[in-house]
């Protein structure tokens, strides 16, 4: 698959190299943007106060499938419901939220560990296969919360839970499925 990240740091970078990895050709753009008109897939990894102003600097975006790792640790612009709805506000294509309750930090550990830990993620539906895909590319199980209407409810929870609690890796499963 063809991925750019916008955003090099430590989720953006680290997801690139794990897609890297499983085989995916992947493109990252920095502070100064550039075109995604090749991807088939965008990651915006940047820092939820300055989506929009990354987003400006991206040329190609119109219709693309894209997932969004932010939190609301940089600010929010509340006149979107959730950082993924205010990435579909750029882009006009399907939208996930995915990657933001897992510790890049821990990025390197992943393969390492003896069962695959969760990937929460929120989902369009046109955006749901690929995500789980880029999830289990990853070296994660995905874990659905549905469609992209729980995206809050997933940054609620990072910055209510998560962070308190993190660098970790965590496994939300069925009682059958453990």
């Amino acid at each position: 698959m063809r991925i750019t990240t916008i955003g090099r740091g430590t989720i953006g970078g680290g997801l690139a190299r794990l897609w890297q990895q499983a085989g995916h050709e992947v493109t990252s753009l920095g502070r100064d943007g550039g075109d995604v008109a090749d991807a088939e897939v965008v990651l915006v990894a940047v820092p939820s106060g300055s989506i929009s102003e990354a987003l400006a600097k991206v040329t190609g975006l119109d219709g693309k499938i894209a997932i969004d790792a932010a939190n609301a640790f940089g600010g929010r612009d509340q006149r979107y419901e959730s950082f993924a709805h205010e990435v579909k506000s750029h882009t006009n294509g399907p939208v996930a939220k995915a990657f933001n309750a897992n510790s890049g930090v821990l990025f390197d550990q992943v393969a390492e560990q003896r069962v695959r830990p969760g990937c929460l993620y929120a989902a369009d539906d046109g955006a749901r296969e690929v995500t789980e895909q880029l999830i289990r590319s990853a070296g994660y199980e995905p874990v659905s919360l549905g469609g992209l209407e729980s995206a809050r409810a997933l940054e609620d929870f990072v910055t209510g839970v998560f962070a308190k609690i993190s660098p970790i890796f965590y496994r939300f499963a069925a009682p059958r499925d453990l």
